[in-house]
Parts: C-alpha cells; structure tokens; sequence
C-alpha cells in the first residue's frame, strides 16, 4: 500500500521541483538525463536541504536561528562598487541600477575614489597659502594611517559612531586651515580660535561696505553651505571607506601595513618630495600648534593684565606731563593702510615719494619743518584699531584680547595724557565709527565726532564713509576755525586709502567741498572694486593712488588752516594686505612730526629722524609701542623725576 502511495507522490514531484532547481548534465552518463527530467534523487536532495534550511535547530541558541536565513540570502557583494555580484539572487526589478549596471558600477567606483581623495586632501591640506603646491599632496599622511587601524579593530557598533566623528573632525581642522590661510593673506598672520571670531563679523561688515548687502548675502550663504559641506562630506567619506575596509578586512589591513612601513622608512630615510617630507604628520602637528596656541593665549591673557596694570606714567600729575607743548594744537592723524610698501615700492613709490617730496617743499614754504623715522605696527593688512591703541598707549596689542584688556582699564595713552594737563581740549574725528564707541573714554576725548555727527551728504566710497578732505575741512568748521579757550589736542583717522581703494575721491578747491554732496558725480566716475581687484598690479596702483591722496589732502590742510602753534604727528597703522605689500613685507609704516616752531623738533633731535616727510632707508626703525614713552619723555617729565623740563 504504501509503495503504491509513495509512487503516486513522485510525479507530483517532478511535476513541481523547488524553484531555482534546474537539471545539470552527468558528463559520466553517455546518454545524459531526459531533457527537461530532473533527477528525482536530486530533487529529493534539494528538497531535503530547503527543509533543512527552514527548520530550526533544536540545539541552535535563538539568535543563531534568525541570524541563520539572513546569512544565507545576503548575496555577495562588490568589494568598491557595493553591487551584488549573484544578480539571480536580486529581485528582478531592480531600479536605474538594474537598468544600467554598468553606470551604477562606474558611480560607486567613482564615490570611492573621491571619498578617499576627499580624506586625503583633509589630511594633507596646509595653512600657509604659499604651501600650497601639488607635492603637499602626494604625501603619505601618518594620521591616516593610525586611522585606518583604529577602524579596523573597532567592533561594528562601534566603528560607524568612529567614523562620522573622525570625519566631522577632518572637516572642522580643515575649517580652521581655511581661515588660517585667509588670515596670513590678509592679516599677516594665522587664525587665534580663541578671540579672532568676532573679526569675522567685521569682515561681513567690511564686505558690505565693498560689494553691497546683497553681494555680501550672497557671500554669507556660499560660506554657511561650505561650513555644511565641511562637517557632512568628511564624515560620509570616512563612513564609506570604514565600510569597505570592514568588508575587506585582510586586504585593508595589510594595506594599512604595508603604508605603515613605507611611512616610517621614509621618516627614517628623510625622504622629501619638492621640499615637502613624503612621512607627513602635518595634521597631528597643526593640532598640537592650536593646543598650544590656546594655551599660550590664555597665559599672554593674564600676564598682558598685570603688564597693562603696571605704569611709569600712571601717577603722574597733569602739571608735569607735555609742558614743552603747552598752548600748541597738535593733531595726531593716522592713515589707513599707510605703510613701507607706499614709499618703497617699485609701483607705488614713484609717485608716493613724489608727493611726500613736494609736500615737504610746500609746508618749508609755509614756514614748516618735519622729521620721520619709521614704527613697527601691531597689526598687518587691518584692525586698523590694534595699531591706533599701540601707538598711543605704550603696550603691545597685537591681538583682540589685549585690546579689550587695555581700553577696560586706565592705562595712560598719549590722547588721555593731554587730557590730564587740563591744559587742552580733546576731540576725535572718526569718520570710520559708525555706533556709539565707548573705547572715547579710555582715549580721554572730550567729544568724538564720527560719521554721523560730521555732517556729510555725500556718497560713501566703498569701505570709507567719507573723502579725507571732508573729515578735515568738517574738523575745521566743528572744532579747529571755532574760537576757543584751550589749544585742541586732536586725533584724526583718515580713512580714504582702505581698502579696497576703488572708487577714489579726488581733491577739489575748500571752498568746494560744502556737505560732500559734490562727491557723487566724482564717486559716479570713479572704477569698482570688482574691476580693479582682478589684476594685482591694478590693486597696487590704484593703493598708491589713495595714499597720495590722504597725504595730499593733509598737506594742503596744514598749508592753509595751520598756523604758528601748529604741531602735526601723522603715521600709517598698519601696511596693507599682501596682495599688495608682497608675502614678505614688514610691518614698518612712516611716521612724521610737523611743526612751526623750530623748538618742537629741537627736542627730538637726538631721534636721528630724517629731515622730510619722507624717511630714509637708515632713519631708525622702533617699535610702535615705544612711541609713546619716547614722546612723553621728550616734550613733559622723565617718570619719577622731580620736576618737568622748562617749557619754550
């Protein structure tokens, strides 16, 4: 009965075998299987292995029986492209990469191969600008390196969370590289991540001073999306080569061994590539240079309070302090951007010397003499304020903490000084301020007069709200042609020659300048930033172009509204950006004293300044920040002495 049951049930089955069950050839049966016959014992095999597979085994633990199917129906996979290679395992509808395997293979191998050139550019990329040459990046980073190993060793649950950190943190060193190279372009210098932040404000401001407010969205958006990029494309680089290499674990690793070796033979060796150590741990080195950056800020941060807090001058009294100044209005100017690069120059020079040349016959004329020599600045390329605040306090501030740290307490500054004589009135012209500016007290002036107390109608141009002459011939009309019971102690910021010196005013008649609305039909004809700025000889030129007439404008202020109690001290703050000081300039800007009393430059004859308003290649070169002792010294009181020099 039972064999004529179980023969019943065979043509069932061959009727109806498992699906995916196909017939294979016996190469040792000369006569081959029925076509389209399967072997029953092989399909009772097959069948056998099937039921096996589905049903679960007693002794398995739970997890080992759901993991079980799973293992079995993942198919294999392509080692770079993440393509299965058993494409009869898939399902048949399979999308744009069923349709097209073979782009869908050409785009995971081209991901690959820009998440890891992605990485490595992170890597290798330095923060100097003139480091930034092709044989940077043929190097073999050891961060790498360590990396790779570190990934391999994690456990699976613990490798993605790596992964996405290790990529988030590539993206924000290569973040502050970026700054740093934008900072030594224009500043001189790297990026401080401790108080620099707050001239990134001051950049968008500057930029909508230059380009408009919508040039400058334009820009902000651009950098906000590259921050994004920044932080989300390192981390999605570093995820998908983890994944490989967990994939590929034997092959990754002696991979990762074998650049191991080749990385400490190279060190060994010292083997370089166009300069550049083919052993490269520039990473873990500009980490460690921003470590003990921060460190050694916040150490300057304190030892700067107890410098600023400790004062020669600080107790002394007024009755001794500038008596050899005593009923003079002395005006301290500052030029923007004024630097060495304007009077030495192979392109600016020419015709900066020149003016510098005719103003000093034209004051001699008028019954004026000068002296110059030239000051180390701060500050390179902007902060114009870091460079005003050295000068005239006597301390070295050439950051934004120590600004803040110094105008918070009382330190003496030249300007405070003549405030504490009593014997002067002190006003600013500020046509740079645009808000209220507290530092005024710190300064000692009595009155600030900035842009929106100056009266101007006229058009700004660009950065700079108003044409020099104006700022000069409104500080006539507000302050020095008023009648007045005190001498004025003036401190003057002309600001026509910042950058991005396009348009440039010109100089017009006195009589003409009235409330600058006759500035627009010349701001109308004047060039854009975006033309001049495309070409760095034309930047140049058209720099040299507004020193001259900041000093021009100065010049002919003293010829015709100075008079015999007239003492001038005109300086740069700071040389301009490299784009057009060159990579290698100083930080040296002239400086210069103008007076009509002959007595006023007796007393500094032992500076050995040259006898012109242009100073010589061997005038002495000081620190900005000795200036204001030298000064003080000079026309009041030696600190601790008894008495003050006889005023003449």
């Amino acid at each position: 009965m039972s064999h004529f049951t179980r023969s019943d049930q065979l043509p069932q089955e061959k009727q109806a075998p498992p699906t995916g069950d196909l017939p294979q050839d016996d190469p040792n049966d000369p006569n081959g299987p029925p076509e389209h016959a399967p072997d029953a014992a092989v399909t009772r095999d097959a069948a056998a292995t099937h039921d096996a597979a589905a049903t679960p085994d007693p002794s398995a633990t739970a997890a080992e029986q759901k993991s079980a199917p799973e293992q079995k129906s993942a198919p294999e996979q392509n080692s770079a492209t993440d393509e299965p290679t058993d494409r009869a395992a898939l399902p048949p509808d399979r999308g744009w990469r069923g349709r097209h395997p073979a782009v869908a293979r050409a785009a995971a191998w081209t991901t690959t191969a820009l998440a890891a050139a992605l990485v490595l550019v992170t890597l290798l990329l330095p923060n100097d600008p003139n480091r930034l040459t092709p044989s940077e990046f043929i190097r073999i980073p050891v961060e790498g390196i360590a990396g790779a190993a570190l990934l391999l060793l994690l456990p699976q649950k613990a490798r993605r969370p790596a992964a996405v950190l290790a990529g988030v943190v590539l993206g924000l060193l290569t973040l502050l590289d970026l700054l740093d190279i934008g900072f030594v372009e224009v500043l001189g210098r790297g990026f401080n991540v401790v108080f620099d932040w707050v001239l990134l404000g001051d950049g968008a401001s500057f930029l909508q001073d230059s380009i408009g407010r919508t040039g400058t969205i334009g820009v902000e958006i651009a950098a906000v999306l590259l921050v994004l990029a920044l932080l989300v494309l390192p981390a999605l680089a570093v995820v998908r080569l983890s994944n490989l290499m967990a994939r590929h674990a034997t092959r990754a690793a002696g991979t990762t061994l074998v650049l191991g070796t080749v990385w400490v033979l190279s060190a060994a060796l010292g083997l370089q590539i166009d300069g550049a150590p083919v052993a490269s741990r520039s990473t873990s080195d500009l980490v460690q240079a921003r470590m003990d950056g921060v460190s050694a800020t916040l150490k300057d941060e304190r030892a700067f309070a107890k410098e600023a807090a400790s004062d020669p001058y600080h107790h002394t009294p007024g009755n001794r302090l500038l008596t050899a100044l005593r009923g003079k209005d002395v005006i301290f100017t500052f030029i923007e951007s004024y630097g060495r690069s304007a009077v030495q120059d192979r392109l600016m020079a020419p015709g900066v010397d020149a003016t510098l040349a005719k103003g000093t016959e034209r004051l001699r004329a008028a019954g004026y003499s000068a002296r110059s020599g030239w000051l180390t600045s701060a500050t390179y390329g902007g902060s114009s304020w870091l460079g005003h605040s050295t000068f005239l306090s006597g301390l070295w501030i050439d950051n934004q903490q120590r600004y803040r740290t110094v105008t918070a307490g009382d330190h003496l500054t030249l300007t405070s000084a003549f405030k504490r004589t009593g014997a002067w009135r002190t006003v600013g012209i500020m046509p740079g301020v645009t808000k209220s500016w507290p530092e005024a007290k710190f300064y000692g002036l009595d009155h600030v007069y900035d842009s929106r107390e100056l009266g101007y109608k006229g058009p700004k141009f660009s950065w700079s709200t108003m044409p020099d002459q104006y700022s000069l011939a409104a500080f006539e009309r507000l302050e020095h042609g008023k009648p007045h019971d005190k001498p004025l102690m003036s401190e003057i910021i002309l600001t026509s020659s910042h950058n991005p010196w396009a348009p440039l005013p010109k100089t017009i008649g006195w009589d003409k300048v009235g409330d600058g609305s006759v500035y627009n039909s010349i701001e109308e004809a004047g060039k854009r930033p975006v033309d001049v700025w495309q070409q760095t000889d034309k930047v140049r030129t058209e720099y040299g172009k507004s020193i001259q007439y900041s000093l021009n404008s100065l010049i002919s202020y003293v010829e015709k509204y100075g008079n015999k109690n007239t003492v001038l001290v005109f300086l740069g703050d700071h040389q301009p950006v490299a784009k057009v000081s060159g990579d290698h300039a100083s930080r040296d800007v002239p400086v210069a004293i103008v007076a009509h009393d002959p007595d006023v430059l007796k007393r500094i004859s032992d500076w050995h300044w040259t006898p012109s308003l242009n100073p010589g290649h061997k005038a002495p070169v000081w620190r900005m920040d000795t200036f204001r002792d030298r000064f003080l010294k000079a026309y009041g009181s030696h600190p601790g002495s008894a008495t003050p020099p006889a005023a003449h």
